[in-house]
């Protein structure tokens, strides 16, 4: 990077960071603070336990939001600081020095970028994923596996925590269907983009000619809605089915019919549970992730009428990635159509700046 692109480099920082600033208004942000922090100093405010739970939450998401300004702001002004003076004194240096940490400073405002657009409410929640592999048996169980791995090895670099509510294996290998929660900060923000049908081109492993093949598994993600979201579900709008766990859950899980299947009359939104040993904390569970699948089938009807479209389902082929594995090395995601060679690694989980990609790509 030359003075000129590093010149150029830093408009582009500044002008970013003040967009930033204009959306975020960190002093109305700061006078928030300053309220809450005049209600936690009453000692009535503690006495309501469910009011005090969420005015704490929100503390933490706007201390969250106005920490991550201030260290990108103090980094671009002391960086900003530093390269008027190096002009002055022909410091070569010190430009060195600010062209080493360029990409450092480029990656602080984009996080914080992003950050500012996870501003939903929905966003801050923790995320319901479900994986289901299309049509190809073994070989789109086997990828759906593998999607699974992925999300898994991404919440473990998040330092998210994951509680698994539903887990089918194949027959031979790979998974019928997964569904878990992956709790922590922004997940649903930044898993929502990962809703959708992902398309696997690979050398079968379970081809013995060692042909090509192309497979499809869908993702769903949905927000964990709270207590506070008035979603009524009633007897009569659902169909609970019970049947026999399957995979390992030790003797009594697979011998007592522990497992919960409701459906959505209306909808036909189906969930299922089977993780735990009581009938009575899978049917909870299948109804949270039910009521969360709800909330967001509402949302996006809503998003498609003020769009003046109609609400229509993934269909297979409307793929929204693409991982190639042969005969190149490539992932690809349609939203913002950029491509990545470092496929083994995204499957390993480092699928963050691709998700950032599609967030910014479809923010525009």
């Amino acid at each position: 990077m030359d003075a000129y692109e590093y010149t150029e480099l830093l408009k582009l920082l500044n002008t970013k960071l003040n967009n930033i600033k204009d959306i975020l208004k960190p002093d109305e942000l700061d006078s928030r603070l300053k309220e809450i922090e005049a209600l936690e100093a009453d000692q009535d405010f503690w006495n309501d336990v469910a009011n005090a739970t969420k005015i704490g939450i929100e503390k933490n998401r706007l201390l969250s939001k106005l920490s991550k300004f201030n260290k990108a702001n103090d980094a671009l002004s002391g960086t900003n600081e530093l390269f008027e003076l190096a002009n002055e004194e022909k410091d070569d240096d010190t430009f060195e020095m600010l062209h080493d940490e360029a990409n450092e400073l480029e990656d602080l405002i984009k996080s914080t970028e992003i950050s500012v657009m996870l501003s939903n409410p929905d966003d801050a929640s923790s995320a319901i994923v479900s994986i289901h592999p299309g049509a190809g048996g073994t070989e789109s169980q086997d990828w759906a596996a593998m999607l699974y791995r992925m999300y898994l090895r991404w919440a473990e670099r998040q330092n998210f925590k994951i509680e698994l509510l539903d887990y089918q294996p194949g027959e031979e290998a790979g998974i019928k269907d997964v569904s878990f929660i992956i709790k922590g900060e922004n997940a649903y923000g930044y898993l929502k983009a990962e809703n959708g049908i992902h398309r696997l081109v690979r050398i079968s492993p379970f081809d013995s000619n060692a042909k090509r093949h192309t497979s499809f598994a869908s993702v769903m993600v949905s927000p964990e809605v709270d207590d506070n979201i008035d979603i009524v579900i009633e007897d009569k709008d659902i169909r609970i089915d019970t049947y026999r766990a399957s995979g390992a859950g030790g003797q009594h899980v697979n011998k007592t019919e522990s497992a919960i299947r409701i459906t959505h009359i209306e909808t036909n939104i189906v969930v299922q549970c089977q993780n735990d040993r009581s009938q009575h904390k899978n049917k909870a569970s299948a109804l949270k992730m039910l009521k969360s699948r709800l909330y967001e089938f509402e949302l996006e009807k809503q998003l498609a009428e003020k769009n003046g479209v109609e609400k229509s389902e993934i269909g297979w082929g409307h793929q929204i990635r693409s991982y190639v594995m042969q005969p190149y090395q490539q992932v690809k995601d349609t939203r913002s159509n950029i491509g990545y060679s470092n496929v083994e690694a995204i499957l390993d989980g480092d699928i963050t700046k691709v998700i950032e990609d599609v967030l910014i790509a479809t923010s525009v």
